[in-house]
């Protein structure tokens, strides 16, 4: 991805007046410029490397040398002549530009990072940075790119690593400095979470909430971690902790809709489900999630929830489900030709997902 990002099509004029070329070096600076506007890198190559040998202080030859090899993707090959051109002519950002960029795709970032930051070249200097371990300053820089191409994929994706890898080395800080505090806890319990060791991180996130009982958010995680253990009991008790501590977070609501559905409590389930879809409307899980709930208590309710999930999903697998549970539906119903359809439907979808229809 790197490649992508980076541009290494520098384009240099003829120099027949650069006053450090030889004139005998000179024929074969011109062949070479020549040979690589033909696109004959190789040739390009040899005529350059020939003209160094004549003139081995020549930035402008040493900077040829180097972009061609650059342009056939032998980076490390271009890494030596650039250097030299750098140390010739240190103010050039021709030479920073493509010796940056080489040092970068051969894996030598923090080399690579002085001769970016000369050219202010926010997008590779984040990932220069983000490979050195400097995730913040990554950040900052990769985020500075896309202000200026708001929709570049590799950017987004290095973005992506660099706030991971800084949320990462915060957490580290925290456990470091106090690893005993509730939110210490909490780091811990959310790593063992992610490990699937479920026991250890429920005893973090107890001791989190024994230090700190109104802190938000650790009973929705620690809810989490009895959900994932398919304990829904304890799941229901710590949401429904959450929700009173937080009774306008619709994901508390939903958490706490579902853990109720999980355990058939319908009619109870379905009101934390409207309430969380009024809270934040138009979210496909808390629609289905309610649909199924009260399909048994308010059936019209149910059609209009799995409706939307639909109408939102289009063909994903979550909208397959929303048909069968329309087809459920339907069928207690007695429409038997529209629970017929809706099956139909259901197994497109289970065709198009690659899974055998039922």
């Amino acid at each position: 991805m790197i490649f992508a990002l980076l541009c290494m099509c520098l384009l240099l004029p003829p120099q027949s007046a650069e006053p450090s070329v030889p004139p005998d070096a000179l024929p074969l600076l011109q062949s070479g410029i020549d040979a690589e506007n033909r696109g004959a890198l190789d040739q390009a190559i040899v005529a350059f490397r020939k003209a160094a040998d004549l003139a081995p202080d020549s930035a402008i030859v040493l900077l040829r040398l180097g972009d061609a090899y650059m342009k056939k993707r032998d980076y490390a090959a271009a890494i030596p002549p650039l250097k030299h051109a750098a140390e010739l002519s240190p103010d050039s950002p021709a030479v920073h530009q493509l010796l940056g960029y080489a040092l970068l795709a051969t894996g030598y970032a923090a080399e690579a990072i002085p001769h970016l930051k000369m050219i202010n070249d926010a997008g590779a200097l984040g990932i220069a940075q983000l490979q050195a371990g400097q995730a913040a300053e990554a950040v900052a820089n990769l985020q500075a790119a896309l202000a200026k191409t708001p929709d570049d994929p590799d950017l987004l994706f290095y973005l992506s690593r660099a706030s991971t890898a800084l949320a990462g080395q915060s957490l580290d800080r925290l456990r470091a400095v106090d690893p005993n505090s509730a939110r210490g806890h909490q780091a811990l319990g959310q790593t063992d979470y992610e490990l699937k060791k479920l026991p250890e991180a429920a005893k973090e996130y107890e001791q989190a909430i024994a230090m700190r009982p109104d802190l938000p958010g650790l009973r929705l995680e620690l809810g989490q971690v009895f959900a994932a253990g398919s304990e829904w009991a304890k799941a229901e008790e710590q949401f429904r902790g959450e929700a009173k501590l937080q009774p306008g977070n619709a994901e508390a609501a939903y958490r706490l809709g579902n853990a109720l559905l999980q355990q058939g409590k319908m009619k109870e389930a379905a009101e934390e489900l409207k309430r969380s879809d009024l809270l934040s409307p138009g979210m496909p899980e808390t629609l289905y999630a309610l649909g199924r709930a009260a399909a048994i208590t308010d059936p019209d309710a149910a059609e209009r929830a799995l409706l939307r999930v639909i109408e939102l999903e289009k063909d994903t697998p979550l909208a397959g489900q929303a048909y069968l549970a329309l087809a459920q539906l339907h069928r207690k119903q007695g429409k038997t030709d529209q629970a017929a359809r809706d099956m139909q439907d259901y197994r497109r979808i289970q065709a198009v997902a690659g899974h055998p229809p039922s």
